[in-house]
C-alpha cells in the first residue's frame, strides 16, 4: 500500500473511530440539549456560544448533528446486520440446493437487483407506511439481493475449494464440513462488502428521513435536519449544510475503508 493510501485510510478509520464514539458517548461532545428551543436565539450563524449555529428554534445544531450520529449511523448498522445475516442463509442454501431450487432463488433475486436500491426501499416504505422502523425494514430489504448474490457465489467456490474436498473425503459430514471450511470464508467476503454497505445504508436512511418518510420533528437525525433547512438555505446555510457534511464524511470514510479492505482480501485470494 503507498503512502498516500495509508494517510487515506487512516483518515477515514478516524472519521469513523469519532463518528462511532459521538453515536456512542453524544452526551460527552454535545454541549447542548438538541431539544431546546430558544426563539429568541434562532438563526444564529455559527460562533463562540453555538459552533454550528442555531435552527429556526433556536436549537443548538452542532449538538443536533452530534446527537443525530447515533441514530443516522444506529440505522445504516443494523440494516447492514440484518441484511448480511439474511443474504448469508439465503445465498448459501441457494449454493448448496438442488438446481430447481437455486434457480428460482436467484431469478427473485435477480428482478431485486434490477431496481436501484433507493427505488426498492421507497416502494417498501410506501407499502408499510412512514416511520423510524419503517426505515430500517427497507433499508435492509433493499440492501438483500446483493449479500445474497455474494453468498450464493462464495458457498459454490469455496464449497469445491481443495480442502472442503479433503474433509469430505475423509469422511467428515456435509453440515460440519460447511460449518468449519465454508462459513467463515463466506462471512469474511460478507463483512468486507458490509463495510461499504454501512455507508450505502446510511445514505439511503437519511435520503428517506430528508423525503420526511423516517423520524419526526424534533428527532435530531441527519436527513431530517437537512430537509429543516432546505426552505432557509439563503438565509441560514448551516442548518442544512453541517448535517450534510457529517453524511458525506461518514459514506466516503466507510466505503474507503470496505473498498481497500476488498483490494487487500482479493490480493490475498489471488
Amino acid at each position: 500500500m503507498r503512502r498516500a493510501q495509508r494517510v487515506l485510510l487512516w483518515c477515514a478509520v478516524a472519521v469513523l473511530l469519532l463518528i462511532a464514539f459521538a453515536a456512542a458517548f453524544p452526551g460527552v461532545l454535545a454541549t447542548h440539549d438538541p431539544l431546546q428551543t430558544d426563539v429568541r436565539g434562532a438563526l444564529l450563524p455559527p460562533g463562540d456560544g453555538h459552533l454550528f449555529g442555531t435552527d429556526q428554534s433556536g436549537r443548538d445544531v452542532y449538538s443536533r448533528v452530534v446527537y443525530g450520529a447515533g441514530r443516522s449511523v444506529g440505522v445504516g448498522l443494523l440494516a447492514t446486520a440484518i441484511a448480511v445475516v439474511v443474504g448469508l442463509a439465503v445465498g448459501a442454501l441457494a449454493g448448496i440446493a438442488p438446481r430447481g431450487v437455486d434457480v428460482t432463488l436467484m431469478r427473485v433475486n435477480d428482478v431485486l437487483m434490477a431496481f436501484p436500491e433507493f427505488l426498492v426501499a421507497l416502494v417498501v416504505i410506501a407499502i408499510l407506511g412512514p416511520g423510524p422502523i419503517n426505515v430500517a425494514l427497507a433499508v435492509t430489504l433493499a440492501a438483500v439481493p446483493v449479500y445474497i448474490r455474494l453468498a450464493r457465489v462464495q458457498t459454490r467456490t469455496l464449497g469445491v475449494a481443495e480442502h472442503v474436498e479433503a474433509a469430505r473425503i475423509l469422511g467428515v459430514p456435509a453440515v460440519p464440513a460447511f460449518l468449519r471450511h465454508v462459513l467463515p470464508g463466506v462471512l469474511g467476503s460478507l463483512s468486507v462488502l458490509a463495510t461499504i454497505g454501512i455507508g450505502s445504508a446510511i445514505l439511503a436512511a437519511s435520503g428517506l428521513s430528508f423525503l420526511g418518510l423516517g423520524p419526526a420533528e424534533p428527532t435530531p437525525e441527519w436527513g431530517l435536519m437537512l430537509a429543516g433547512g432546505r426552505n432557509v438555505l439563503g438565509q441560514a446555510w448551516w442548518i442544512s449544510v453541517f448535517p450534510g457534511i457529517a453524511i458525506t464524511l461518514t459514506v466516503v470514510a466507510a466505503t474507503v475503508v470496505g473498498r481497500m479492505l476488498r483490494a487487500r482480501s482479493e490480493g490475498r485470494t489471488r
